[in-house]
């Protein structure tokens, strides 16, 4: 008999709007694509560190260590299957709703029960199709670390919660959101406000313009560099180590910030670059560089054949 324990966690809780009259239309095709979405999905789960815990029907249910983690596969999930439903005709896409809670649950073996996984649920269901609706516990841990915005939806009533569950719809853009309904001053805080379309227009969110300014800043510091080297030229460019240092730095900024690659393998790639760079400034005939490029390669496949095995199990 499998051990039973308790554990905090973040529950991903996905189901497919309309998956009857889908089914009703085109039973192998719905089929079909279900497996498509979920394959995807499930990809996108594990490279945040998250695992597919069951499926049934046309539900999936995940578990993720890190809250942050959580929501950020949630709106890739979203912004990848909205691109796979932009080749289909509106009455044939197939749209997901997300649910996220931070919660306590009772863990048995691979599954999890109890009223954090309820709430989950209970989210997802009050999600409009192809959006996200968080619990007020898991947006506390992701205001201020994830670029996107939060409306205010009020306190959701859920089985066995008296006072319900105050939640928020992620403003991501996608179908369902850009016309989330607005409601009063949340009493979380002021900022969980939906802000006016002109501010959100006008002001890059603190996440996405504070990498903006660190390419600034390293790239004014890389032409101060070289202006200092030409207007005391001796017949060499010592410039260009500083420089490069530079370049490094913002490419590990960049890696680090974006969602477009796997962090570890977009880190091994910079300093496979900066290795090559190095030869190539200091170029004595050989080739150096190779080796330790090929040695990150080998690394770097590794780690995404086994992220791709991850996926898989999930």
């Amino acid at each position: 008999m499998s051990e039973t324990r308790r554990k905090l966690t973040t529950i991903f809780s996905a189901d497919v709007q309309d998956y009857t009259r889908l089914m009703q239309a085109d039973e192998e095709g719905t089929l079909d694509t279900l497996k498509q979405y979920r394959d995807a999905m499930a990809g996108l789960i594990a490279l945040h560190g998250g695992r597919v815990i069951n499926t049934w029907g046309d539900g999936v249910i995940a578990e993720f260590p890190s809250v942050v983690e959580a929501v950020r596969a949630a709106i890739d999930v979203q912004n990848e299957l909205a691109g796979y439903n932009g080749d289909r005709s509106e009455g044939d896409r197939m749209l997901f709703r997300i649910g996220l809670n931070l919660g306590d649950v009772i863990a048995e073996g691979e599954d999890i029960y109890g009223d954090g996984v309820n709430i989950a649920a209970r989210l997802q269901g009050s999600a409009r199709p192809g959006g996200i609706v968080i619990s007020h516990t898991v947006y506390d841990q992701v205001r201020n670390k994830v670029a996107v915005g939060f409306d205010f939806l009020g306190a959701l009533n859920v089985k066995n919660i008296e006072e319900g569950v105050p939640s928020y719809a992620v403003r991501i853009g996608g179908p369902g959101n850009a016309d989330a309904p607005r409601q009063p001053e949340s009493p979380y805080g002021r900022d969980a406000r939906p802000a006016p379309l002109q501010s959100v227009l006008r002001e890059p969110s603190t996440a996405q313009s504070a990498p903006r300014r660190s390419f600034g800043v390293l790239a004014v510091i890389a032409a101060m560099l070289a202006g200092i080297n030409l207007l005391t030229w001796e017949g060499e460019f010592w410039a260009q180590w500083p420089i490069l240092a530079l370049a490094t730095l913002a490419a590990l900024i960049w890696v680090r910030g974006t969602r477009m690659i796997d962090r570890g393998i977009g880190t091994l790639a910079v300093i496979g670059l900066g290795l090559a760079a190095i030869n190539l400034f200091s170029w004595s005939g050989t080739f150096w560089a190779v080796w330790p490029m090929f040695a990150l390669a080998v690394i770097a496949g590794l780690k995404w054949a086994m992220r791709r095995q991850g996926a898989a199990r999930s």
